[in-house]
């Protein structure tokens, strides 16, 4: 007898907004471009795309464009959709061996 599965959607797990912070927080942890992009995709779905779509002033395609699996969002595209999520990008020093996190003398 085969093992029967299902797919696994993440968004149908992110419902409560500290779930989605902390997913988004992991992504961004990791690294990963891809890993980071799906993550923001995972949480716009979660929150619904035609809303998030309106709040970032792009549309729902141009959306589901960016953030599908090998989407390349631009900055402009992350940093509204961010907004729209509530969330901002920062930056901050990558803290060095010996724990010095001041960034390289240049």
């Amino acid at each position: 007898m085969a093992l029967e599965t299902e797919p696994w959607d993440p968004a149908v797990r992110l419902s409560a907004p500290e779930a989605q912070a902390a997913y988004l927080e992991a992504a961004f942890e990791d690294g990963d471009p891809d890993l980071i992009v799906a993550a923001i995709g995972d949480v716009a779905r979660a929150r619904g795309m035609s809303s998030v779509a309106g709040s970032a002033s792009v549309s729902r395609e141009a959306l589901y464009k960016a953030f599908r699996p090998g989407g390349n969002p631009t900055l402009a595209t992350l940093a509204s959709v961010m907004k729209a999520l509530g969330y901002r990008l920062s930056v901050s020093p990558v803290p060095a061996a010996g724990g010095d996190s001041r960034p390289p003398a240049g």
